[in-house]
């Protein structure tokens, strides 16, 4: 920490670099930085090192702005550290979440680097959630914002002091998505209507993403359906295709709706069943991070939590053994799915997650 305090010192904190998509939120954003009289400079990182419209885009709002724009292909870090990781989750039956590994490994880490290289103290995104610095222990949490329906927390549990102690989110206290766009408005900003990003920033639209990872090269070989007792059942396309909880393109008829229950990568075989089959207590999470302190600190810990993005929160409790932690829901969970991650909250406070086993 006394290192991080030195650093700072030679830091402005008058100056604030935001990661500038070219969309209305983080283009609202940046109004409202320049309105508490904030220095900002504009980042934008193309992660596939091509994007030159959405490079025009994001120029053009930053000339909007009247703000300096910093453009930077970061498409070497990014496969290696995003797109590899996608390919090899879902080719070895996981379902990855590729934001919970871009924001520490790519797009935090990307703007802290530049942030120092051009002395700005603060860092900035659109996101929709708010920062919480706890007075007595001087640590700083990520915190759900006011709007629930588009807060982002989940997404950034994996974000350390380093990057928390100097993160703004200036999107925090709106109440809804029609706010920042009659914001936008207000200043006549021309992307006040432009339609939001797509889920997954580096897949086409119009493709799918088991076509994206078979279009690498990738190849996913047929295996079996199974039920529960590992009756065999039919045939599956590859273990790629398919995802914990899916019921739709099974491309099998049982005679009653089937689910996907489990998938064992080693014995290539994919487990169908009822959706009660789904339902679970208990979920078993390692490669735990916390915000502060150690995943130890947290044993016996009442908490809400949730094992996806759009699931509510939930009531629970921890327990920690040697960082792996299982969680025990109050409420039973459907579909804790491996590789996605389940969040820790306590008083809205994101304190930690993990990787679901």
């Amino acid at each position: 920490m006394e290192k991080l305090k030195n650093k700072s010192d030679m830091l402005d904190k008058n100056k604030v670099l935001l990661g500038l998509s070219g969309g209305v939120d983080s283009t609202s954003a940046a109004l409202l930085l320049k309105e508490k009289g904030l220095d900002v400079t504009g980042y934008y990182f193309d992660v596939t090192g091509e994007n030159t419209e959405g490079r025009r885009e994001a120029q053009q709002v930053a000339d909007q702005l009247d703000i300096e724009l910093i453009c930077d292909d970061v498409s070497g870090i990014f496969k290696e550290k995003v797109i590899n990781n996608f390919c090899s989750e879902y080719l070895h039956g996981r379902t990855p979440n590729p934001c919970v590994i871009c924001n520490p490994n790519v797009k935090f880490r990307k703007l802290i680097e530049t942030a120092d290289r051009i002395g700005a103290f603060y860092i900035a995104t659109g996101h929709y959630c708010r920062i919480f610095r706890d007075e007595n222990t001087g640590a700083c949490y990520v915190t759900r914002a006011v709007n629930e329906k588009k807060d982002q927390s989940y997404m950034l549990y994996r974000l350390g002091q380093d990057v928390l102690s100097r993160l703004v989110f200036p999107l925090g206290e709106f109440a809804d998505k029609k706010q920042t766009r009659e914001f936008a408005r207000s200043k006549k900003m021309i992307n006040a209507d432009k339609n939001d990003s797509q889920e997954i920033c580096f897949v086409d639209p119009s493709e799918n993403y088991a076509d994206y990872i078979k279009g690498l090269g990738y190849t996913s070989q047929p295996g079996r359906f199974i039920d529960k007792k590992g009756n065999v059942l039919g045939e599956h396309k590859g273990i790629v295709n398919y995802t914990l909880g899916q019921r739709k393109g099974l491309g099998i008829a049982l005679g009653k709706p089937a689910f996907v229950t489990s998938i064992d990568f080693d014995k290539n075989t994919i487990t169908l069943g009822d959706n009660e089959d789904l339902f679970s207590n208990k979920v078993i999470s390692d490669d735990n991070v916390f915000a502060f302190g150690k995943a130890e600190d947290y044993h016996g810990t009442k908490v809400m939590a949730k094992v996806r993005y759009s699931a509510p929160l939930s009531e629970a409790i921890l327990e920690v053994d040697n960082n792996i932690i299982t969680t025990t829901f109050t409420e039973p969970q459907r579909a804790a799915t491996p590789g996605q991650s389940i969040v820790f909250y306590v008083d809205n406070h994101v304190i930690g997650g993990g990787f679901i086993k």
